[in-house]
């Protein structure tokens, strides 16, 4: 089994210190989630891990030919080459074998009567065969087109940038590693390339660390997760869920904590549980100390979510109506004879495949494009705030105080208390001491926050989100869902990210991507499970169906029946260490080593519960046989 080990690693980028003498293990088969707020280092730690970039202090361990694939948030690729080059672009011989034949091939296309082309294809097609390197192959285009690419002989520069950060998805996948370094390999995917990327990570023998705002993505494929903060590496063991439900207990024991952080964790523990009840992979035992945990916070206080209200514009009792709208670009149908009535405190998800006419959508709400026929008619009340998919350019020397105060010195909260704006910027997780930094210097993720908080200090009613969550980390789009939660206008979202959209949506509006909207009533989970059912029904079944041999019931051999007799008492010696342990936690006060030794160890011991009521499942179907 073969690790790498990381110590001493520190980086300073200017005056800031993104991490200091951070240490950490990873081995085969495990997969780690990197979490933490924008501008904390996360695409630097992966950039060094990789080797692309240098640190300040650095100690790695790991065995002779130890490879590692990394795919960075911004992908640079040569235009000249076409998709399955820029795939096959690696120093692993079976790759570029593949390249090779896919040179020759296209030589062969262009010229089908060169001779040497021709005893060059003869000879690669032997090789490949020698080396079966056509699995490869078929892996490669199978990935890609899973991942919504099926033109391979176009050339790079006539993709989007959204195709071409999926080529580069495909090129990583099919690279021989022993680690693969992933920077939000979510976005520009549709949600069945999420589903379809979730499920290949979860089944890789390698190890992998992942960036992601995904929630649902996060929990279903993370073994481990790697929180960065405060210049220092956590480390957790088990999913998101996991994460969500130590951190929850140990913010529960600490007196300093304020009760409306705690209460965001159990909000989103509450989701997190749903979706894990959607995928139908969390056991019961799981399921029910979510439950537990979430009752118990509750109770402790109830005084609801983080307060970030704002004073909003007034809204008419007439907002935006829609009457048999239709758009086209040439041929192609986008929106055909689309009717609705936005009322207040409406809030809309659009969905649909990638191409079908979201944004297009978006952008007759707005305004910034005319229908081909029928009429969009806005009340006079109505305010719109569009927040763009692609933010638009920033002056780099501009201090982010100044670009706020562009557009306010201050602003009215929901309960009438002036908020300044420096004060919106620390509740949008700027701290007063970065208030002065240049726009230049701040990650993307950290320019795309600052530019949704102008957009809320304009103090719209009506929200038009094109993809607002791609590239935010995970406490930013905590603090948008509060937002949008407190929220008296009207939000109408573009995402791919399926926990946003069940957290922030109530109706669907569905495009078939032939100008046809349909309207879905309930939350995003389940639109895609009532779909899933569906389709299973319309299922082909043949005339003459095989009736399978019943299979025999499986018995307990003689150890598991030994371990049968011994498990629940082991159960409830971890419950007993677990109790003891938050007890401890509860006692350590302000001491921070102390907290941090407990917190360790009570990981440890959740990770041996669940894997204790797992086999405890197993064997009871076995007893019950």
């Amino acid at each position: 089994m073969s690790q790498l080990i990381v110590e001493n690693l520190t980086k300073t980028i200017g005056e800031k210190t993104l991490f200091k003498n951070i240490e950490f293990t990873i081995v085969s088969g495990e997969k780690v989630g990197l979490i933490g707020i924008n501008g904390t280092g996360k695409s630097t730690l992966l950039s060094i891990i990789a080797g692309i970039e240098d640190a300040d202090t650095i100690s790695k361990e790991h065995p002779n030919q130890y490879r590692i694939a990394y795919l960075p948030q911004e992908p640079d690729v040569d235009p000249a080459r076409t998709v399955m080059e820029t795939v096959f672009m690696s120093d692993a011989p079976i790759i570029q074998l593949n390249l090779d034949y896919e040179h020759v091939l296209q030589a062969l296309t262009k010229n089908p009567e060169c001779a040497e082309s021709q005893q060059q294809f003869a000879r690669l097609q032997n090789e490949m065969d020698a080396n079966s390197a056509w699995d490869l192959n078929t892996k490669a285009r199978t990935i890609l087109t899973k991942l919504g690419i099926d033109t391979f002989d176009k050339k790079m520069g006539e993709l989007s940038g959204g195709q071409q950060k999926r080529v580069a998805l495909a090129k990583v996948l099919i690279e021989p590693t022993d680690l693969l370094l992933l920077d939000e390999p979510t976005n520009h995917l549709d949600v069945a390339s999420i589903t379809w990327l979730q499920d290949y990570l979860k089944n890789e023998q390698g190890a992998i660390i992942f960036v992601t705002h995904d929630r649902y993505f996060l929990d279903a494929v993370s073994t481990h997760i790697y929180e960065i903060a405060d210049q220092t590496l956590y480390s957790h063991t088990g999913n998101y869920g996991d994460y969500l439900e130590a951190k929850a207990l140990r913010e529960e024991m600490t007196a300093s904590t304020d009760a409306k952080l705690r209460n965001r964790y159990r909000s989103e523990l509450k989701w997190i549980k749903r979706g894990a009840k959607a995928r139908t992979t969390k056991q019961k035992a799981r399921i029910g100390r979510f439950e537990e945990l979430a009752e118990k916070v509750q109770k402790e206080d109830n005084r609801g979510e983080m307060d970030v209200a704002l004073k909003t514009s007034r809204l008419g009792r007439k907002v935006i109506e829609a009457n048999a709208v239709g758009k086209s670009y040439g041929d192609q149908k986008i929106i055909e004879d689309f009717s609705c009535l936005l009322q207040s405190g409406d809030r809309i998800a659009i969905v649909g495949p990638n191409g079908a006419g979201k944004t297009t959508l978006l952008k007759l709400f707005a305004g910034e494009i005319e229908p081909d026929h029928g009429e969009i008619d806005k009340g006079s009340t109505v305010k719109i705030a569009h927040f763009h998919q692609h933010i638009p350019e920033m002056e780099s020397n501009k201090r982010m105080i100044e670009y706020i105060r562009e557009t306010s010195n201050d602003i009215e909260d929901a309960d009438g208390v002036r908020i300044s704006a420096s004060q919106m910027l620390e509740r949008f997780l700027f701290p007063a001491s970065v208030h002065g930094t240049p726009i230049g210097k701040l990650s993307g993720g950290e320019r795309k926050r600052l530019y949704l908080l102008k957009l809320l200090m304009e103090q719209p009613n009506v929200l038009l989100l094109d993809e607002p969550t791609n590239d935010l980390d995970l406490e930013t789009l905590s603090v948008l869902e509060s937002f949008i939660d407190t929220f008296p206008g009207v939000v109408v979202t573009i995402s791919h990210d399926r926990f946003f959209l069940d957290r922030t949506s109530s109706k669907l509006w569905v495009l078939d991507g032939g100008g046809k909207i349909e309207t879905w009533y309930g939350i995003y989970t389940d639109y895609l499970e009532t779909v899933k059912d569906v389709v299973e029904e319309k299922a082909p079944v043949e005339e003459k169906v095989q009736v399978a041999p019943k299979p025999q019931k499986k018995r307990m051999s003689y150890n598991e029946k030994r371990e049968w007799e011994t498990i629940e008492a082991d159960i409830e010696k971890v419950e007993a260490d677990i109790e003891e342990t938050e007890a401890q936690m509860a006692a350590a006060g302000s001491d921070y080593d102390q907290v941090r030794e407990l917190t360790e160890k009570l990981d440890t011991l959740n990770a041996t519960y669940e894997t204790l009521i797992e086999r405890w499942s197993y064997l009871q179907e076995l007893a019950e046989n």
